[in-house]
């Protein structure tokens, strides 16, 4: 993965029974989910620029592409550490690159990037990131 220049934050989930497939391991589509919780928490909570402070301000990021690399499963009751960062970030839009960790074995099972962009909400198409925002994810 990418060095990241930006800072890098971590939270916490359990895997629960909802987010197990077929095959008794989670689901591909809930490793999207784990990401933008851990996202989600970390707007808030490190960027002190909650979603809902997007969203009154008629604003909201929307992921455009995404790239995970699925490594080893993940299984029911693991406690997981995703790690999140804004790898790049511009008027256009930002890279944030991520990993899963299995608390239990210590090793990554997931890690990629979301690319982002920001709309307008009331016209749902994008617009451009100000220098604030920037600056405010810039840390």
């Amino acid at each position: 993965m990418e060095k990241n220049q930006y800072s890098i934050f971590e939270s916490q989930l359990k895997v629960r029974p909802d987010d197990i497939d077929m095959f008794n391991h989670v689901h591909n589509s809930k490793y999207f989910d784990y990401v933008l919780a851990a996202r989600y928490e970390q707007m808030a909570e490190f960027y002190k620029m909650p979603m809902e402070s997007f969203l009154k301000s008629g604003f909201g990021w929307v992921v455009r592409t995404a790239l995970v690399d699925f490594k080893r499963p993940l299984i029911l009751g693991d406690e997981i550490l995703i790690r999140t960062g804004i790898l790049t970030i511009n008027e256009k839009g930002c890279r944030v690159q991520f990993e899963i960790e299995n608390k239990r074995t210590g090793k990554i099972a997931a890690d990629g990037w979301f690319d982002y962009v920001m709309i307008d909400t009331a016209t749902g198409r994008g617009c451009k990131v100000t220098d604030e925002m920037i600056k405010a994810y810039s840390i």
